[in-house]
């Protein structure tokens, strides 16, 4: 079946759907801006780039010859960016999807690093 009769099957009567606010938004797996569009779709295409959480960093989920790979990218965050960059852009698999793949894998990696708080310095009060 094409990508285009999958699309025009599951478009308005898919269990993924969420609306919001005026928006359609989706929540299938492997869908990097979680719009609800083909381009985005991560049912339909033969092509597919998806971002998830790991323990630490984040898996790249592509697709080939119909079988999801998923790769572990836990070595730091340029490194991440810089891999994410060259798996989609850099090998022309989908350019398109270059930019909100890496700015989801930004946010998860932002996401787990640890936040220190700062800690509360007591005065000395004059008496």
């Amino acid at each position: 079946m094409s990508a285009e009769l999958q699309w025009a099957i599951i478009r308005k009567n898919s269990s993924f759907i969420v609306k919001s606010l005026g928006t359609t938004l989706s929540r299938e797996p492997n869908n990097i801006s979680s719009k609800n569009s083909f381009k985005a779709s991560g049912l339909v295409n033969k092509h597919v780039v998806g971002i998830r959480a790991a323990d630490k960093g984040v898996v790249l989920t592509t697709k080939s010859k119909g079988h999801l790979t998923n790769t572990a990218l836990s070595r730091g965050g340029r490194r991440t960016i810089k891999t994410i960059r060259a798996a989609t852009a850099g090998s022309h698999y989908r350019p398109d999807l270059t930019d909100a793949a890496i700015r989801k894998a930004s946010a998860i990696i932002r996401s787990q690093k640890n936040k220190s708080v700062a800690k509360r310095r007591s005065r000395k009060y004059k008496n």
